[in-house]
């Protein structure tokens, strides 16, 4: 189905190339299954009903806030719906796992728990369902990654194609201020910017992104700097070509195959970024899923919170491990001496 869409010839050998690639294929697979489960994680792991029936009427809690009023609680302010009776006519369509990611389960004596039937992976410190974090936490965590990536990828080709295709003075001035973006003291600023604002995913990435652009614009000056004294360059100018249809059309589709290889490592440094950052303290603010603040949480029970280290490092690991063996296959479909 791809494949009628591109059109490129060279393109459509490395769209091949790739597909040929059995073990990055899986792992993009099961990435984008684990994506869309993580981004659906209210259908799979919630402590209100998917849909619920009762004196015949349909609800659906999870997608809907409903007052207790509605089902003739007076006495509370938040609905339990664990709570309410249901008559025999009555039934509720539960996620599998029903617990949200800040619920804590009383029904423990101490905090935190081990796996049990009510909690498959145990809870935290504070007697929150471990999966449900987990879950909710990779949806933060591939969100900041691939927000980060995509800006600053954005923003390193222009600057990078900018400086690459003018050469000169240009390139210059413009790696001088490169060099003095560099030097800036990237952990006083994000200091800073806790203490300023209340950080939360789309600041970090922001002020991440920031800083993360000058990888994808050294790449893509390099390869401007290769490219525009190319014998199809110097043709397209010598035809009276525009500068924008030069760069846009004869020289961007080909510099992009580094940037394009350099992405899925990218992606996994940002994951590990926005952990490493939890884990100090200067990441998302609680109680927000994430999986640096269960590292965080796991070195302060090496023995008795065991399962909060094992399964936090299973799900970082295995997500790194998708995420290099993709980038792996990308860079050998971009590979030059390949072909």
């Amino acid at each position: 189905m791809i494949e009628r869409w591109i059109k490129n010839e060279l393109s459509l050998r490395n769209w091949r190339y790739f597909k040929s690639q059995k073990l990055a294929v899986l792992a993009s697979w099961i990435l984008f299954i684990c994506t869309i489960l993580s981004l659906t994680a209210e259908i799979w792991s919630n402590s209100r009903p998917i849909i619920l029936y009762k004196a015949g009427e349909f609800y659906f809690p999870t997608f809907v806030d409903y007052h207790p009023t509605t089902f003739g609680r007076e006495d509370i302010y938040v609905m339990d719906y664990r709570a309410l009776e249901l008559s025999d006519s009555d039934w509720a369509l539960w996620p599998p796992n029903r617990w949200d990611p800040f619920e804590s389960n009383k029904a423990v004596n101490s905090y935190p728990s081990p796996p049990s039937l009510e909690n498959w992976l145990g809870t935290d410190d504070r007697g929150r369902d471990l999966l449900a974090r987990l879950l909710y936490g990779f949806r933060y965590s591939i969100s900041f990654s691939i927000l980060v990536w995509f800006f600053s990828m954005l923003l390193g080709i222009a600057i990078g194609a900018v400086m690459g295709f003018f050469g000169g003075k240009i390139d210059l001035f413009g790696q001088r201020l490169v060099e003095l973006w560099e030097s800036f003291p990237y952990l006083l600023l994000l200091l800073v910017l806790i203490a300023t604002f209340s950080p939360t995913l789309v600041l970090l990435a922001l002020f991440n992104t920031a800083f993360g652009w000058m990888l994808f614009s050294a790449y893509m000056r390099a390869e401007f700097l290769k490219l525009r004294r190319q014998s199809f360059v110097e043709a397209a100018v010598a035809l009276g070509a525009h500068r924008t249809r030069i760069i846009f059309r004869h020289i961007l589709p080909n510099a992009l195959g580094p940037v394009v290889a350099l992405s899925p490592f990218v992606i996994s440094s940002n994951i590990t970024l926005l952990a490493s950052l939890d884990y100090l303290g200067l990441g998302l603010m609680p109680p927000t899923p994430s999986w640096g603040e269960l590292f965080s949480q796991a070195k302060n029970y090496p023995t008795i919170g065991w399962w909060i280290a094992l399964f936090t490092s299973i799900a970082i690991f295995s997500t790194l491990v998708l995420l290099n063996l993709i980038g792996e296959a990308v860079r050998d479909t971009f590979d030059p001496r390949r072909t």
